[in-house]
């Protein structure tokens, strides 16, 4: 393995001949991030000093199935390796990104048409695990969704809970709500959408031309209304949901379902961050409890 293999993959197939200079981007908790400079252009590099290179080829899986529908705009991914002194890193398209946010309409637009032309033959799922935040996302292909999103999702945030907290308390009330939640889809057409999967405000953005951004996935394919699972923290308003709803219309009981999305990512942020978010993932079940008369 070369000493330095993202300075050797930059100047050899990223086609540059000299590195003009490199800069510290903001990261998140989890890895670092840097702008490489060359005389062919800018790279984004991620790094990971611990973790080995199966996180970051998900997420290329994931960033590559979104760029190849030719919707929104997101990193195109050059290349992912390991570290000669352990951990990994990926190698994307480095994006200018603007002043602002962008619009909440062009957004909401781009993601819908996403999800319209993304759908998998093979049920809900993806090809690879890939992981939300840091906790592991099983994705094994499964033909119905209503129990992929009861094994795989809520079924597997719980019983992690259990494990780290001893919660017995929300891991047996979420159980009896997943026993009835298929009442939750009466009416609901339902079809394996590409998700980014971890769509909230610190992984949308704009490009220098206003044009939507996003990055950091945790793709699979899912019912479309698991997309705004994060939307408490995402910032979507009233013209990102009317331009989304142009494209894919509302199923019928989509009210009824959305806090169901959210609960996911409140348990796996129990599990990420500690029992800070209980209140609001127990508050969430027993609302549906009550609802379902469970």
């Amino acid at each position: 393995m070369s000493d330095d293999p993202i300075k050797e993959w930059i100047l050899t197939e990223g086609k540059a001949t000299q590195i003009t200079g490199t800069s510290s981007i903001g990261g998140g908790c989890i890895n670092a991030a840097q702008r490489y400079d060359t005389d062919a252009g800018s790279f984004f590099v991620k790094t990971n000093r611990r973790i080995g290179p199966a996180m970051f080829e998900g997420e290329a899986l994931g960033l590559k199935a979104m760029y190849d529908t030719k919707s929104i705009r997101v990193p195109l991914p050059y290349k992912v390796g390991s570290l000669p002194t352990g951990g990994s890193f990926i190698i994307m398209e480095f994006i200018q990104f603007g002043r602002s946010r962008g619009d909440q309409s062009a957004l909401g637009r781009k993601l819908a048409e996403m999800h319209k032309s993304a759908k998998s033959d093979k049920g809900y799922g993806f090809y690879v695990e890939n992981t939300i935040g840091s906790t592991p996302q099983i994705n094994t292909w499964t033909a119905d969704w209503i129990e992929f999103y009861s094994k795989h999702r809520l079924g597997y945030q719980l019983k992690l809970i259990s494990q780290r907290f001893g919660d017995s308390a929300i891991y047996e009330k979420g159980q009896r709500l997943i026993e009835k939640m298929h009442l939750l889809f009466d009416g609901a057409v339902i079809e394996p959408c590409l998700l980014h999967g971890d769509l909230w405000s610190g992984n949308i953005s704009a490009d220098a031309n206003g044009d939507p951004v996003i990055l950091d996935p945790a793709c699979y394919y899912g019912h479309n209304e698991a997309e705004f699972g994060m939307s408490w923290c995402a910032g979507f308003r009233g013209d990102f949901y009317s331009s989304y709803f142009e494209v894919m219309p509302k199923q019928p009981g989509f009210e009824k379902r959305r806090d169901l999305y959210l609960l996911y990512h409140y348990l796996n942020h129990y599990n990420l961050f500690g029992s800070g978010y209980r209140s609001s993932a127990m508050s969430i079940i027993d609302d549906y409890l009550r609802m379902l008369k469970a």
